[in-house]
This record gives structure tokens, C-alpha cells and sequence, in this order.
């Protein structure tokens, strides 16, 4: 795996090599419709005829943001080879975030729908038009936009805790007057943004997680004019999942964060 460095980082390259996680980009694209079952960012979900849509602590339908058809990506390890995941979040200043408690869902929601088969799905709705229209929201609201995915290696950025795991919390203190040069040219190279399931996630502030309670990446949705996403000022917003809850398909405690400059 080819990645540059700070001269001076060169004697650490194969320690950072060893942190090279897999990863799939999500590479999303404007599309006029897209089939209920595709993976998608934005436009109409599928959801079961006989069940209401997810609502807020409110009582208000929360907003479509995205869903994942797992067999249309390529495999991860860990993560189901088969089955439909949803993200929905409010209609407020925070998008759904509990900023005291990132695992509440009463204002945000992972939904999975488990042996998703297209061709056999039963009942669904057809018609959306009785979903508030809402236009403070990330992404613009009735714009589709189509996943396609990309495999990829990712070596651990500076602003996850495991960089500090595997380093030291003052691995930097040893090049003296240039730590913060050093600091700000690793900090180039090695960035997590975009949009991903899997690797390492992308933060402009700080990691909610710790070594004491590792998370997985579920999925990250950044900010990307070629969208029009915007979390804030260049905000990011990640979903976050412990691994024995992936394992076994369960998604009531899954973490979602974001932040912005």
C-alpha cells in the first residue's frame, strides 16, 4: 500500500502499515428515480405497507437520509452479506442527535430489514407524498442520489483513538519545534472523509469512542458539494456499531455523531 509521509514519519511507516483496515467507499450519483431496493442516499425508501414510517419523540416522521443494500456492496468482514439498513434522522437544529446520549433513538433511527429479497418483499408502500416536506436537512429533500461502492485500505488517522492506542499519547513530543508541522502534514495524509462503510471514520473535532469501548463504522455521510450535503459548516455525521451487535444483526444500539467546524 503506497502512502507518503513526513520525511521524518518514514521509520514509522510499517507500524502505521500494520493498522491498514478495509473499507468501501460510497460513491454516490444524481439519479432522476431509483428502484425501492437499491442503495441510496436521499428519495424514497422501501418501507412495508402495514407498518407507519419511524416518527420522532415528537410525533413527526423523521426524514429519509439513506439505505444500504448490503448485497449490492462488496463484501466486509463482519458486516451481513445480505439484508436492507436505513437511516433516518429529525427534523431539529441537531438532526435527531441526543448530544448527551448518542445511542438515544428517539429522535433518529437505524432500521434493518434482515433476508432482504427484492423480488419477494410483500406489501410496500408506493406513495410518500404525506411525509412533511422538510428543507433544513442535509441533503436537499426529494434529490436521489444513487450509490455505487469502491473497495479500499485505509490506514489509521490521527483524530481516531486508535492512533493514540497504538503510538502513545505523546508520540509527537519526540520531533520537538516541528510536533505541529509533522502533526499537520501526517494530518493531510492520512484523512478519513468521505462517505464509507467500514476503515476509520473522519472527525473535525473528536472521537466519541474509546479504547474501552471500541466501535465498528456503520456508515459515514460527509459534507460534498457534488451532493449538496452539508452537516453544519463541513460537518460529518457518523453511525457507530460494537461488533457483537453487528455479528448478530442487532441495531438498537448503534452511535451516531456528528460534528462540524
Amino acid at each position: 500500500m503506497e502512502f507518503s509521509l513526513p520525511p521524518k514519519m518514514e521509520p514509522f511507516r510499517a507500524a502505521l502499515l500494520e493498522t491498514a483496515l478495509p473499507a468501501v467507499r460510497v460513491l454516490p450519483k444524481k439519479v432522476a428515480r431509483a428502484d425501492f431496493w437499491q442503495s441510496k442516499i436521499g428519495g424514497e425508501p422501501f418501507w412495508p405497507a402495514d407498518r407507519p414510517v419511524p416518527m420522532d419523540s415528537r410525533g413527526g416522521e423523521l426524514f429519509f437520509l439513506a439505505q444500504i443494500n448490503f448485497r449490492e456492496m462488496p463484501p466486509l468482514e463482519n458486516y451481513p452479506k445480505n439484508g436492507l439498513l436505513q437511516f433516518w434522522i429529525a427534523d431539529d437544529d441537531g438532526f435527531g442527535l441526543d448530544f448527551d446520549n448518542g445511542e438515544n433513538q428517539a429522535d433518529f433511527r437505524a432500521v434493518f430489514f434482515p433476508n432482504f429479497d427484492e423480488k419477494n418483499v410483500g406489501d410496500r408502500r408506493t406513495d410518500f407524498s404525506f411525509l412533511k416536506k422538510m428543507e433544513e436537512m442535509p441533503i436537499p429533500a426529494g434529490a436521489t442520489y444513487l450509490i455505487d461502492f469502491e473497495e479500499v485500505t485505509e490506514i489509521v488517522p490521527m483524530t481516531d483513538y486508535r492512533f493514540e492506542q497504538k503510538f502513545g499519547a505523546d508520540f509527537f513530543k519526540k520531533f520537538g519545534d516541528e510536533e505541529w508541522d509533522i502533526q499537520d502534514e501526517l494530518d493531510e495524509t492520512l484523512l478519513a472523509p468521505g462517505h464509507k462503510i467500514g476503515g476509520y471514520a473522519h472527525f473535525t473535532q473528536e472521537d466519541p469512542r474509546s479504547a474501552e469501548d471500541p466501535m465498528l463504522l456503520l456508515f459515514q455521510l460527509d459534507s460534498d458539494d457534488e451532493i449538496d450535503c452539508s452537516w453544519g459548516d463541513e460537518g460529518v455525521a457518523n453511525f457507530f456499531i460494537r461488533e457483537k451487535d453487528l455479528l448478530a444483526e442487532g441495531f438498537s444500539r448503534v452511535l451516531f455523531n456528528w460534528d462540524c467546524y
